[in-house]
């Protein structure tokens, strides 16, 4: 890999040798890959990628995930056709890479997808799930979007949206201990403001040991004493999913 000195901010961890049970589909301008579960439902979770873009099988495998737990879930293409990051790309444009990107400035996307999973699907309830990048979107979508139910930041950049505490929905936010991007300083800042300004039900969990990119990126067996917090985060995701849709 280019820049080995220089880790990687979304530990790329392995790559699945993942090919996914759903289908990709066009919604109005973007891709999506959409995953239903084998029961009708009118519950749907709209996963947002991190930097590595809406094809990456992990993150297709945590749509899958969602799909086998009864909701209908379904990744959009965020960066609207523009490339995903490469782990071998120069680390010194990530800086100019990033700022064409912004989380914060999702919302056309996010709207058609709503439309879609409502007309297309029968989707009534919907909530958000975001990693890295779409962690911090999932914070912006919080703030700002009244349509959905609840969301789950999945370590979401945190200094993205220093100021967003006024949340307007349930949101579960994880934190992993040993995550060289997002330090621990910035997550007791962000539990300080929440205890202040936010009105709703939020939690803040801080998983001992983990490095940023744990619940979908590493395999289960990469490492022993990692699975059970990799299966315990996977498992507080769905169970705040199911407590608030």
């Amino acid at each position: 890999m280019a820049n080995e000195a220089r880790p990687c901010p979304c530990d790329i961890g392995d790559r699945f040798d993942y090919g996914g049970r759903g289908q990709e589909v066009q919604v109005e301008h973007i891709k999506a890959y959409v995953c239903k579960p084998p029961a009708s439902t009118d519950r749907a979770v709209i996963v947002i990628h991190d930097i590595f873009g809406w094809q990456l099988p992990n993150t297709r495998y945590m749509v899958d995930m969602l799909a086998t737990n009864g909701y209908i879930a379904i990744c959009p293409d965020f960066f609207v056709g523009q490339e995903a990051w490469k782990p071998s790309n120069d680390w010194a444009i990530f800086d100019d890479w990033l700022k064409t990107r912004n989380a914060g400035k999702i919302d056309k996307e996010v709207d058609v997808t709503l439309k879609y999973l409502s007309e297309q699907c029968g989707a009534k309830k919907i909530g958000v799930v975001g990693f890295c990048w779409g962690g911090a979107a999932v914070q912006h979508l919080m703030l700002k979007n009244p349509h959905l139910k609840t969301g789950v930041s999945l370590y979401g950049v945190v200094r993205l949206f220093e100021e967003g505490s006024s949340l307007l929905h349930p949101t579960l936010f994880i934190f992993a201990e040993n995550d060289d991007y997002i330090p621990l300083e910035q997550v007791t800042l962000l539990e300080q403001s929440l205890k202040q300004n936010c009105k709703v039900d939020y939690k803040v969990k801080i998983f001992p040991g983990q490095t940023h990119g744990f619940i979908h990126r590493k395999r289960e067996n990469i490492n022993p004493q990692d699975k059970p917090s990799i299966e315990e985060g996977r498992k507080d995701m769905i169970n705040w999913l199911n407590k608030y849709i």
